[in-house]
């Protein structure tokens, strides 16, 4: 037997290239949790007795990986049998994969990957060092994971000690130079956590610093990787380093967002730089346009200090502040702070005609640029045709036929308005209620699920025949199975420029992707509204006037919030007004 066993080993050893892997993992302490967590392995002995193999090492090895062994050496031995031959090379395969998933790397990249879904920051410390200590390679996955959590300001919060946290934030520079002695490339992930707990450690001058060496490494920095920076100087009140990380990333094609914006606009506040504050106001406006609750409290406090109250033009070009208005698309004129005295801010509301409950100014509808709405569903255009692929072409072609339309209906969203199953009476309404505002008085573009018209209430008699009347004059359009129907209505609206109807608030991922600066102007331009009350279906049009921030000639300002944000609850604005405005014609 001692023969046969030889001969079986030495099979297996021509056969496989991975059975010196299996017999060569040195031998660690079992007691060690750390290092029984990274799962190395020590196959004690192979003993063969007989008919019974007796296979010795830890509880991952399983019986059923011996016979797998014992497979591959019975197949060794025979090369008559074609069929064998394949079977050995399947379970060769299955061995490779599995002593690629239970190598020390990826032993240790699951084990961290878990530290960083569960917040482990000291766990992972601990694997680091027993991966080091045991010679294990790590790549650029393996230290962006030990950066990340070196650098998570809550994890830090949470550990407790002032000094441990000092602790971990050390050992996040001593993590990255070894990944340099490594030799292991960075990444942007790689300098964003190292700004990250730069400006943990009350540093953001370092973190600017390390954006700035992102460049030499020909990597292009995020907007995420600017932040450790920038809000560590807004905190500290620097504002020429602030103002400085700002250009940094405009000049890098980074548009900071309405959290970057409102920390310069506080700092800007804070240092009493009044200038910048207009400006940032005119960026938030074109960037933001409506400003959640944290941005309002901002732009509230800034109104209420002593610094609003001391800067402005008594006397003003009334012509020429007109013709910068028009000039800028309506709603802002760009000259600065307009009138004198203290400013009385109140929180108010809008009528549906665009006037202001608390001051009596009418907002104005501020034009769309054209080159910007072609541009836009170009953009439309090449996102749908790369997520929907073949169908959508097929959809462009339906629509050259039976177009144009004068409105499109998110027919699954409207039929289940305030319904718990799809009800195809208040879709019905609702179409023929859209074709009464029709200039034309064409149907409008109704697109549907496929299974919203095979399924369910589909079956009713009366609801197959409404199904069939819509197909019949070119109206209807049912989406393929396992397909997102927002392209195709969204696309639809867009491409002949008409209305929407839908209650969809377009706020997930597909409508991120259009990007925050045109998408809200079309939306709000297009989108009509449904509410359904006992006294039947309402249709609510868009407004009659642009949901922006807004710069009237007298220099009153309202700002749009994201508070009250549907048809039941009135959007608040901010209103700010100088009772004491004058103006002159002829005078700066």
């Amino acid at each position: 037997m001692t023969t046969l066993a030889s001969s079986l080993m030495s099979s297996f050893a021509k056969t496989s290239p991975f059975f010196l892997y299996f017999t060569k993992i040195p031998v660690f302490p079992c007691q060690n949790p750390l290092r029984a967590s990274l799962r190395t392995y020590s196959c004690r002995s192979i003993v063969f007795s007989k008919n019974i193999l007796k296979y010795s090492c830890n509880s991952y090895f399983s019986i059923h990986t011996v016979r797998y062994l014992c497979n591959v050496a019975s197949a060794a031995t025979s090369s008559v049998n074609a069929s064998s031959t394949s079977s050995s090379n399947k379970v060769s395969h299955k061995l490779r994969k599995k002593a690629l998933k239970e190598a020390p790397e990826s032993v240790l990249k699951y084990n961290l990957d878990m530290c960083s879904k569960y917040g482990q920051v000291v766990k992972a410390l601990e694997l680091y060092d027993e991966a080091r200590s045991n010679g294990i390679q790590l790549n650029q996955h393996h230290y962006n994971v030990l950066l990340y959590l070196c650098s998570s300001p809550s994890l830090l919060e949470t550990s407790g000690a002032n000094n441990l946290s000092s602790v971990v934030l050390s050992r996040g520079f001593e993590i990255f130079q070894q990944m340099m002695t490594d030799k292991v490339s960075p990444n942007e992930a790689t300098f964003t956590s190292l700004a990250r707990i730069a400006a943990a450690r009350d540093d953001p001058e370092m973190a600017f610093s390390l954006v700035k060496q992102m460049k030499d490494y020909h990597i292009a920095p995020r907007l995420r990787s600017y932040g450790p920076a920038l809000f560590g100087f807004c905190r500290k009140l620097m504002p020429k380093e602030a103002y400085e990380v700002d250009s940094h990333m405009l000049a890098s094609a980074v548009e900071p967002e309405e959290l970057e914006l409102s920390a310069l606009l506080k700092l800007s506040s804070d240092v009493k730089k009044a200038d910048k504050v207009y400006e940032l106001l005119h960026r938030l406006r074109r960037t933001v346009r409506q400003v959640s609750e944290p941005t309002a409290k901002v732009i509230e406090d800034w109104f209420n200090s002593e610094s609003a109250s001391e800067v402005g033009k008594k006397h003003w070009d009334v012509d020429k502040v007109r013709e910068c208005i028009v000039r800028r698309g309506g709603g802002w004129h760009g000259e600065g702070w307009l009138g004198s005295g203290k400013w009385k801010l109140v929180r108010t509301g809008i009528d549906d005609n665009g006037v202001c409950h608390s001051c009596a100014q009418k907002l104005v509808c501020i034009d769309i640029d054209p080159k910007e709405t072609e541009d836009f569903a170009s953009s439309l255009t090449k996102l749908a045709n790369q997520r929907v692929k073949a169908d959508f072409n097929n959809f462009q072609g339906w629509l050259e036929k039976h177009g144009p339309f004068d409105a499109v209906i998110d027919g699954a969203n409207v039929g289940l308005v305030n319904e718990r199953q799809f009800n195809f009476i208040q879709l019905k309404r609702a179409v023929y209620q859209m074709r009464e505002l029709s200039p034309s008085k064409k149907m409008p573009l109704i697109i549907l699920h496929k299974r919203r018209i095979t399924d369910g209430p589909a079956r009713n008699p009366n609801n197959m025949k409404l199904i069939e009347t819509w197909k019949n004059c070119g109206a209807l359009y049912a989406t393929p199975y396992s397909v997102n129907d927002d392209w195709y209505w969204l696309y639809a609206a867009v491409r002949f420029k008409c209305l929407l109807l839908t209650n969809d608030e377009m706020r997930d991922h597909l409508f991120q992707l259009l990007g925050n600066t045109f998408f809200p102007q079309w939306k709000e331009k297009h989108q009509v509204r449904l509410s359904v009350s006992r006294n039947g279906l309402k249709l609510h049009m868009p407004p009659s006037y642009s949901i922006v921030i807004q710069e009237s000639e007298n220099g009153s300002l309202h700002v749009p919030t994201t508070t009250g944000d549907d048809l039941e609850t009135p959007r608040e604005w901010l209103c700010a007004t100088r009772p004491t405005n004058t103006s002159m014609s002829g005078f700066e």
